[in-house]
C-alpha cells in the first residue's frame, strides 16, 4: 500500500506563490496518473491538475498558466507550483495516485490518497 503524504501549505496572500510536494513511501514510476485535487469548504473535491507516466499533464480551466505540475520519479515526489494565488485556490490539496502496473506488468487501478495540506488564501 502506498503512503502519500504532502506538504508546503498555508496560509499566502494573493498574488502569492506556493509550492505543493507529495512524498510516497514507494515508487511511483509504475503509477499511471498522480495528480493534485482540492476541497473547499461546503465542495465538492476537484481535479486540479495530474500526470501521467508519459509527462502528459492536465489542468482545471481555473488554474490553467497558473500552476505546473511535475513528477520526479527518482526521488518519488509530486510537486504543485501554485502562482497568481486567489482566494478561490482556498482548500485542502489531496495528492492522488491513480492506476498503475505491478513489478510483473500487471494493471491495476490503485487508488492512493494523501491526507491532504491546508492551502489558505486570504490578505
Amino acid at each position: 500500500q502506498l503512503q502519500l503524504v504532502e506538504s508546503g501549505g498555508g496560509l499566502v496572500r494573493p498574488g502569492g506563490s506556493l509550492t505543493l510536494s507529495c512524498g510516497a513511501s514507494g515508487d511511483i514510476f509504475n503509477i499511471y496518473q498522480m495528480g493534485w485535487y482540492r476541497q473547499a469548504p461546503g465542495n465538492e473535491r476537484e481535479l486540479v491538475a495530474s500526470v501521467t507516466t508519459g509527462d502528459r499533464t492536465k489542468y482545471a480551466d481555473s488554474v490553467k498558466d497558473r500552476f505546473t505540475i511535475s513528477r520526479d520519479n527518482a526521488k518519488n515526489i509530486v510537486y504543485l507550483q501554485m502562482t497568481d494565488l486567489k482566494s478561490t485556490d482556498t482548500g485542502v490539496y489531496f495528492c492522488n495516485g491513480d492506476g498503475g502496473w505491478d513489478d510483473e506488468g500487471y494493471w491495476h487501478q490503485y487508488d492512493y490518497w494523501g491526507q491532504g495540506t491546508q492551502v489558505t488564501v486570504s490578505s
